[in-house]
């Protein structure tokens, strides 16, 4: 017999409402225009809840911070001050601090129904929760199992998708296994039913964003669609996301032993005497470079952004974290580092001998790390990264799998670098990082000396002098879209499709 829990039914819609954009193509489709209201135990709100599971979830990458939902735990066992207290001042003279813990704030979910899917996944027909009401403010919901201190599990999705509040169901989670907590301690919670992914992220925002109560570039881990919801990037928030993204990759690039630019990026935009060694870049150099191409909106003519923009309509934007994004950037650099530092490739002579005298100890590294070099300059960083971007924004749309990447990194938490590490480890050996070596092959034989450098006739110097200022970019691109055209592979098409939209 399966179990009942009566909720209260809410309305929360206003008329004017039903004008605004709904397409369902964008992961908006029209909600219902009533919530409900119900209690329900912590072992039975967890067991119905996807928020253990879900990783696989369209986007939806949920945070967890053990540490957190452990203070939760000892806050409801022991109240407010003794929770805080050291575990070794938690005595017999300070027994007089405990109270109750009380959570009286609501768990929001959202109920599944039979039509939503989850990456080809749904909720099984016997597992879904049905809804009966009337006219009046009463529902009843019939769970798909009677016992609701049952160690129940789904046969294939789970019923609820849990929108805010999942380090209270985690914080019960060890201790109803070791009975530090009963297992009929119950919950508030607000349900939707059927709510689109994208509705549920505007939500994550309004509850968590809105009043400033966490960062936003964790909001943009948890939830990936926030990356190009149009209404964000109307109030700036998403311009602002955008650029502090940047920033924390390119601090990441800087900071990060993997990295080929570790301690090689001129983050406090000094000359060229006090800079770090071979640091030609700067840091605002490196944040405008990815704001345009790799966290690109996609809006007007500009590229669509692999990090930023939605790969497909229906799939979303690319579900990664800041960690596993960084881990993207320090493999292609790498690859590119490892391919360009070659003796038998025609322009990395020169390079080699600046004065064309033979040198004792001829480096190939100058051909990355040298001062007349582009990709040590700011117009080389930018047109790799633009060009990247499109390539690799192209192939995901194409082969989508190649970008599924399994990932014990946890989003939505502040990044460290044992979770860069992980990330840089867990892309080796896939068949993306063999394409992105596959790139830097192709690119490695463009000329990427400056105008300054060595051995250069006076034509192909006034080349690239041309590189030079804002109509640089574009002719630089077109020139290394050329290059890679002629690339045996899909990389040369998908360029040749991208000059083809420059001419």
């Amino acid at each position: 017999m399966a179990g009942k829990v009566e909720a209260i039914r809410f309305k929360q819609w206003l008329p004017e409402w039903d004008d605004f954009d709904f397409d369902p193509n964008q992961h908006r489709r029209k909600p219902e225009d009533h919530i409900l209201l119900f209690s329900m135990p912590a072992v039975q709100l967890r067991a119905l809840s996807g928020v253990y599971r879900r990783k696989e979830g369209v986007g939806l990458q949920r945070l967890h911070d053990p540490k957190r939902s452990a203070a939760i735990r000892d806050f409801v066992r022991f109240g407010h001050p003794y929770s805080s207290l050291p575990r070794a001042a938690r005595d017999e003279g300070s027994a007089a601090m405990r109270k109750p813990g009380w959570l009286p704030t609501a768990i929001v979910v959202n109920i599944l129904n039979g039509d939503d899917e989850r990456r080809g996944r749904r909720v099984a027909a016997e597992d879904l929760v049905k809804i009966v009401h009337d006219d009046s403010a009463r529902a009843e919901l019939t769970m798909p199992y009677a016992d609701q201190l049952e160690q129940w599990t789904p046969k294939a999705l789970e019923p609820f998708e849990v929108i805010d509040g999942q380090h209270r169901l985690w914080a019960f989670d060890e201790a109803l296994a070791d009975g530090t907590l009963p297992g009929d301690f119950e919950l508030p919670v607000v349900a939707f039913t059927g709510l689109d992914v994208g509705w549920q992220a505007y939500l994550f925002w309004s509850i968590n964003v809105s009043p400033k109560r966490i960062n936003p570039s964790h909001a943009f881990d948890l939830f990936p669609l926030l990356r190009s919801a149009e209404w964000l990037e109307t109030l700036s928030d998403l311009r602002i996301y955008r650029q502090a993204r940047a920033q924390e990759l390119t601090e990441i690039l800087y900071n990060q032993p993997e990295s080929p630019f570790y301690n090689r990026i001129n983050m406090l935009g000094e000359s060229s005497k006090t800079a770090p060694p071979g640091a030609g870049v700067s840091q605002a150099g490196w944040v405008q470079a990815m704001t345009t191409s790799f966290l690109s909106t996609g809006s007007g003519r500009s590229a669509k952004g692999l990090f930023a923009a939605d790969i497909t309509p229906v799939a979303g934007p690319l579900p990664w974290s800041r960690p596993q994004q960084a881990a993207f950037l320090i493999v292609l650099w790498k690859a590119i580092e490892d391919a360009v530092c070659n003796p038998e490739l025609e322009w990395v002579v020169p390079l080699m001998q600046p004065d064309g005298q033979q040198n004792l100890d001829p480096s190939p590294e100058l051909a990355f790390t040298g001062s007349r070099t582009m990709l040590n300059q700011e117009q080389g960083v930018r047109g790799v990264l633009a060009v990247a971007n499109e390539i690799f924004f192209s192939l995901a749309q194409l082969r989508p799998g190649l970008f599924d990447l399994k990932t014990r990194v946890v989003a939505g938490v502040a990044t460290n670098p044992e979770d860069v590490t992980t990330a840089v480890a867990e892309l080796g050996g896939t068949e993306l990082q063999m394409l992105i070596v596959g790139f830097a092959q192709a690119i490695a034989p463009f000329d990427w000396r400056s105008a300054d450098a060595p051995g250069l006739d006076e034509q192909l110097r006034l080349v690239k002098r041309a590189f030079r200022g804002s109509s640089g970019y574009v002719a630089l691109r077109e020139q290394l879209f050329s290059h890679l055209a002629k690339a045996p592979n899909d990389i040369a098409r998908i360029a040749a499709e991208s000059l083809a939209r420059l001419s």
